[in-house]
């Protein structure tokens, strides 16, 4: 793909401009801070804030508000519609986009798809990630283990997506299979499948993906907090004769309650906001398609910016709660630690 440089030289040049003026911002406030002779902490604490709340300013905040608005106009941001692009969300039954739900609304099978993914992806990654902590707890290749289930952690969504499309891939009866998955189902005897065509089965292996991603994330916090649990309990826990198996249950499980909500809601948090799997192995077909690939759909593909909008909205309504719970219990952690 050949980069005019000449066609997006203003753009550039904007983008240069920003940096320097970022960096000037940066520098000046440094300068005044260390030759001031008296300073106050407060007022060091906001210099040095200033940058960071602009940037959250010009880059969340501002957009943030400009996307509600967008949800109350029209396709072309040209009037004010008032709450018919959330009405079209659960009413229309128009769209091609989602031919395994054509008979309900638009959105009710990308809520369903959605919802599945927040059901199952965090509670898989935190079993499984919880299974290979306790696996792999003061093993003797820990590092080396755990290093490997980490992998995953380090690529990025659209390289497992394409990494997995390849293992989905599909060939026909009698061709070489270059799919792994179809592989071994022909070296089995059976006949290859189009694992990402037929619904519902396909979005569960898209969920697969996101699993194989978050269980490494999963382990290392989970592991972390196994170490923490103190010595004398499971000292005594062994001294009462207690089983492996209520050893975990009893004595593992309960101490580490606390990092398993933080683990959950984590990774509740990314699924809503799962695109470039999706994006990258289906591109949203075949009843796949979840809030934000249908929200960039819309914004980008069928210029359609209020309904684009508008799923933007429902999907930070569907994202706050949790945020919110994950705040609460961490404030509720850190008012427990200085008690």
């Amino acid at each position: 793909m050949d980069f005019d440089f000449t066609a997006e030289g203003p753009k550039l040049m904007m983008l240069l401009y920003g940096v320097i003026a970022f960096a000037a911002v940066v520098g000046l406030l440094l300068l005044v801070l260390d030759v001031l002779p008296s300073r106050k902490d407060r007022w060091v604490a906001l210099g040095l804030l200033f940058p960071a709340g602009a940037l959250l300013t010009v880059g969340l905040i501002v957009p943030a508000i400009r996307t509600l608005i967008l949800a109350f106009m029209n396709k072309d941001s040209t009037e004010f519609v008032g709450f018919d692009n959330f009405v079209w969300m659960f009413t229309d039954k128009t769209s091609g986009m989602l031919p395994d739900f054509s008979s309900t609304p638009v959105s009710y099978g990308v809520l369903l798809s959605t919802v599945l993914w927040v059901l199952l992806v965090p509670s898989v990654s935190t079993a499984v990630g919880l299974v290979y902590a306790v696996m792999v707890d003061r093993a003797k290749f820990e590092s080396f283990a755990k290093s490997l289930i980490f992998m995953p952690m380090a690529i990025s969504f659209v390289g497992a997506g394409i990494i997995w499309k390849f293992i989905y891939a599909y060939r026909q009866e009698g061709e070489d299979q270059i799919g792994l998955l179809n592989q071994i189902v022909v070296a089995l005897g059976g006949t290859p499948q189009q694992w990402l065509l037929d619904g519902p089965w396909n979005t569960l292996f898209l969920i697969a993906v996101l699993v194989w991603i978050q269980a490494g994330f999963a382990m290392v916090v989970l592991s972390a907090a196994i170490k923490a649990i103190p010595g004398d309990i499971v000292e005594a826990a062994r001294i009462d004769g207690v089983t492996p198996w209520q050893m975990f249950w009893r004595v593992t499980v309960p101490s580490i309650r606390p990092a398993l909500v933080v683990v959950m809601v984590t990774i509740s948090i990314g699924t809503l906001k799962v695109f470039d799997i999706v994006r990258t192995m289906t591109g949203g077909q075949f009843g796949t398609s979840v809030v934000a690939n249908e929200m960039y759909n819309y914004s980008f593909r069928f210029d359609e910016k209020g309904k684009g909008a508008a799923l933007a909205v429902l999907l930070f309504v569907l994202v706050a709660p949790i945020v919110i719970y994950q705040i609460r219990v961490m404030r509720r952690r850190r008012l427990e630690g200085v008690r």
